[in-house]
């Protein structure tokens, strides 16, 4: 069920390419995600990273270029995904095939000591807010003290009216940035394409059978709604970091 290399290579270029269209300066937050973990890394000599719902290693793979000297365990659950990671980005991480929040899933990682930052880049919104705040536990546990959370993702305010502000904010910014003008195909198409590529039809039919139904999502949770969750998870102090409309980089620190 191997991928070639160069088929890996043109489905992760065109993922990078559609993804433009859903994070609002999405290499700035990559960046400032990177600038965080480096800043909770400092003086550590093979720090050990955790990436949650790491796709195909997007990343993951900037991580491994800011701190070479680090271990990152990336955690998936699409088989597609992870394979195009570990064909085209195989060097930056050791993949993990788990679906986050069950339980056990940190026993899948089989990690050798504690985690000093877990980062995650628009996927931790597909939780059920139960869930997040179980898998939230599961990370306060795994990390050493000091060590953190940091997630990048969406976090639109708890107010209506401001969360159409937030939104229009980002939309503006993504369109003087040229974001959406430079992806020739969205997530939809993406997906439809991937599975119409027989060095794929594999891994799409793996797919299909361990798909979740879990449902639900926590896309309407703010940051100050994730901030209770994160502290009733045992995370001391929680702050957001970086902000362009409601794209958002939160920083959990375990005390």
């Amino acid at each position: 069920m191997g991928v070639s290399m160069g088929t890996g290579s043109m489905w992760v270029e065109r993922w990078e390419r559609q993804q433009q269209r859903y994070a609002v300066d999405r290499e700035e937050r990559f960046a400032v995600i990177a600038d965080v973990t480096e800043h909770l890394c400092a003086g550590r000599d093979r720090p050990l990273l955790l990436d949650l719902g790491c796709g195909p290693g997007s990343l993951s793979v900037r991580l491994a270029r800011r701190l070479p000297r680090a271990e990152i365990v990336a955690v998936d659950m699409d088989p597609v995904l992870l394979e195009l990671g570990r064909t085209h980005h195989s060097d930056s991480a050791r993949y993990v095939d788990a679906v986050i929040g069950e339980d056990g899933w940190t026993d899948a990682l089989e990690l050798d000591r504690t985690v000093d930052a877990a980062v995650s880049t628009t996927a931790l919104h597909y939780l059920p807010a139960a869930v997040l705040l179980r898998t939230y536990r599961g990370l306060a546990d795994l990390l050493r003290p000091g060590g953190a959370l940091v997630n990048g993702d969406h976090f639109p305010p708890d107010d209506s009216p401001c969360s159409d502000l937030t939104a229009h904010v980002g939309r503006r910014r993504a369109e003087r940035t040229g974001a959406h003008g430079h992806a020739d195909e969205d997530w939809e198409s993406w997906w439809r394409a991937a599975a119409a590529d027989p060095e794929l039809t594999g891994l799409f039919e793996q797919r299909e059978r361990s798909r979740s139904s879990s449902g639900g999502g926590n896309r309407h949770l703010s940051v100050d709604a994730h901030t209770e969750l994160l502290h009733r998870a045992g995370f001391r102090h929680v702050t957001p970091v970086w902000q362009v409309g409601d794209s958002c980089v939160l920083v959990a620190l375990k005390g």
